[in-house]
């Protein structure tokens, strides 16, 4: 059921957001957008984002040859530990939502000092929003994201936008606030894994996890997948399902297709059109818990 206008308001609340910069050579003054971190001053709650496809990287490197990819993609887990850190020294939960408005504004006070010379935190802004995750993708989309070619609308879109649209379907159901978000791949990895699953869900004992697949960009991600759905599985110590949401749907028409279709299914992994997630998440709704 949606909410009245004046429910909405009631909602609503005033939250803060900075962009994090990097910025190679201090010298010449020039920066890249990298990453959103958006919260609420009072609670502590707080979304974060940073760039993680391979176009992004691709711009960031036309722009600055020698910027350090490796650094930049252990960035998020060295903030959120970060956070984490912050939160369990307050008596606080984590999941970017139990630490105290206080600690967080004190850890990015500190960050302002700290933070390496080629990673900087934009002045905070404030915004007005009821939802930080629909303000987070909003902010990434205006701040960070690929500008989007007009000659190229329609076609497939990447996995950043295949994420909004899958996170609308979650809110529509009203799923969102019982799965997990972003889940890293290092916890049934090896340390130092920068992946991170989309989503993950609970039900009936068994453990599920959902995460998209840009073919029509990157069919070999699917390699990817399938080796980190088998050590979740060989250690996840519960049940588990694995589906991989695809941007276009996996016939026997080209060779690529059948590539795709073959690794995701010899993992376990279900191919899920993103066409069809609609109709997947609603037979999924009545078990999750």
């Amino acid at each position: 059921m949606n909410e009245s206008p004046a429910e909405l308001m009631q909602s609503e609340r005033t939250c803060a957001y900075r962009i994090l910069r990097y910025t190679p050579n201090l010298v010449r003054d020039e920066w890249v957008n990298i990453g959103v971190l958006v919260y609420d001053p009072q609670s502590g709650e707080r979304r974060l984002r940073l760039i993680e496809e391979q176009e992004e990287y691709a711009r960031l490197r036309r722009l600055h040859p020698g910027a350090d990819e490796s650094l930049l993609r252990a960035l998020r887990d060295t903030l959120e530990d970060r956070f984490d850190s912050a939160a369990g020294s307050n008596g606080h939960g984590t999941n970017g939502g139990g630490s105290s408005g206080g600690a967080l504004q004190e850890l990015l006070r500190k960050w302002d000092d700290t933070l390496s010379n080629a990673l900087q935190l934009a002045p905070q802004k404030g915004v007005v929003t009821s939802d930080l995750d629909a303000e987070l993708e909003r902010l990434y989309t205006d701040h960070v994201a690929l500008p989007r070619v007009p000659g190229r609308v329609g076609a497939p879109g990447s996995r950043a936008q295949m994420r909004s649209y899958c996170s609308q379907v979650f809110h529509h159901a009203h799923l969102w606030n019982k799965i997990q978000k972003s889940v890293r791949a290092a916890e049934f990895t090896f340390p130092g894994d920068p992946m991170r699953i989309d989503y993950s869900y609970r039900r009936n004992g068994t453990r599920g996890f959902l995460h998209t697949l840009s073919i029509s960009r990157a069919p070999g991600d699917s390699k990817v997948l399938a080796y980190t759905a088998e050590r979740i599985a060989a250690k996840a110590g519960v049940k588990t399902e694995f589906a991989a949401i695809t941007d276009l749907v996996l016939t026997d028409q080209n060779d690529r297709n059948r590539f795709v279709d073959r690794t995701l299914r010899d993992a376990g992994i279900e191919p899920v059109p993103l066409d069809h997630f609609a109709v997947w998440v609603g037979k999924l709704k009545p078990m999750i818990q």
